[in-house]
């Protein structure tokens, strides 16, 4: 039996401007028509830390920095929402699990379609704008090669594979800036999450404590790909709490 994975657009039936996507687990709600705060290349930290105010787009991975996953907006309603029909259709080109959160940006979205693939739809026709295809080098995992999603930080979009390389992108078309391995994945380490776009840093984790990796946060310059930082999540000899 075959799996269909598929991006839905919808409208109400008291309103035209309203498009939804819906994913496997996932409901979110963004604002075909309106007026752009801010200029089209501008997804500043400032902007994001103020990501209450536009509702209509979602800047981050669960909303916001709090990580509510809440959506102030309130075209859809318990009387309203059994005429929501389907104005649009995006399928994804893999049949896999799909489990990536939508950033929403002035009519865009941006999903990851499986572990290496980042794509750019239009919010209004679900018309790809452009896609990204990464690697697909095998790496071991416990629960399937799935991905959660993106980040944006002005004008770059910031994804992970599965066989843990960060990519920057170019975020109007999708071309690569720079690549950085995080970890081996020979030793069992795998990136499933979505990455957190902070001021000067993008943080990523590492999975594979499945197989007993000693997991660790890892911060990169989101300019070069540089590692500033990295820490263990479990300690190691000689670190405070390890027995």
């Amino acid at each position: 039996m075959t799996r269909s994975t598929q991006t839905y657009g919808c409208a109400g039936a008291q309103s035209a401007t309203m498009r939804v996507l819906f994913l496997p687990a996932i409901a979110l709600v963004a604002l075909a028509l309106f007026v752009p705060i801010f200029a089209a290349s501008d997804v500043s930290y400032e902007r994001i830390r103020a990501a209450a105010s536009e509702p209509q787009n979602w800047l981050t991975y669960s909303g916001n920095y709090q990580g509510h996953r809440y959506s102030a907006l309130a075209q859809i309603t318990r009387e309203n929402v059994a005429g929501m029909t389907p104005t649009w259709v995006y399928q994804v080109r893999e049949q896999e699990r799909l489990e990536t959160s939508p950033i929403v940006v002035d009519g865009i979205l941006y999903i990851t379609e499986r572990n290496h693939i980042v794509t750019a739809l239009d919010g209004k026709t679900g018309q790809p704008l452009w896609s990204f295809t990464g690697s697909r080098a095998s790496a071991r995992g416990c629960c399937g090669r799935v991905n959660r999603g993106v980040a944006i930080l002005d004008d770059a979009i910031f994804t992970t594979t599965f066989d843990t390389q960060a990519i920057a992108l170019d975020r109007f078309t999708g071309k690569e800036r720079w690549r950085t391995t995080l970890a081996d994945p020979k030793q069992a380490y795998s990136s499933t999450g979505a990455p957190l776009a902070l001021r000067d840093k993008v943080i990523l984790g590492m999975g594979g404590a499945d197989f007993g990796v000693r997991g660790f946060l890892i911060a990169l310059d989101p300019k070069t790909g540089k590692v500033l930082w990295r820490f263990s999540t479990v300690p190691g000899p000689g670190e405070p709490g390890h027995d």
